[in-house]
């Protein structure tokens, strides 16, 4: 018998296969951006993307690269290079990118281009976030 805790062998195959939304807690902040940006008409914001060539690949969402950019502020990352990073080791980024990995510079690109669309986002974000707190406090506010 070994005396210490031993963690699970790395090259072992699990038969059950592991689910991304099992690991997120049902009370994570991350559900609730999820769920903010998806009431959001991203679309109707002027959100502009990369147009593609018939042989480039397809641009990512604007609402997925808000949703990245909006976890990524709350959560104090700033550099495009951290944020890529995170988006392959971060299980919650992974959760809420649906495992959608955009590289640095077009995280970087969507900052650059959409700068007046993603203060409008986060004007937006925010007065979503004030009507849902007053409803939970109780008080009727209608916009």
């Amino acid at each position: 018998m070994n005396r210490y805790k031993s963690g699970e062998n790395r090259d072992q195959l699990n038969i059950l296969p592991m689910c991304l939304d099992d690991m997120i807690a049902p009370d994570n902040d991350v559900r609730a951006i999820d769920v903010i940006v998806d009431k959001m008409d991203i679309q109707s914001m002027g959100f502009t993307y990369s147009e593609t060539k018939e042989t480039g690949r397809k641009p990512y969402n604007p609402s997925d690269m808000f949703r990245l950019y909006a976890y990524s502020y709350f959560n104090g990352i700033r550099s495009s290079r951290k944020i890529e990073r995170e988006c392959y080791r971060n299980i919650e980024l992974l959760w809420l990118m649906k495992e959608l990995k955009p590289d640095f510079k077009t995280i970087a690109d969507f900052r650059k281009d959409n700068k007046k669309q993603i203060k409008l986002a986060f004007n937006k974000f925010s007065m979503i976030c004030d009507e849902l707190c007053s409803l939970l406090r109780g008080e009727r506010k209608w916009l």
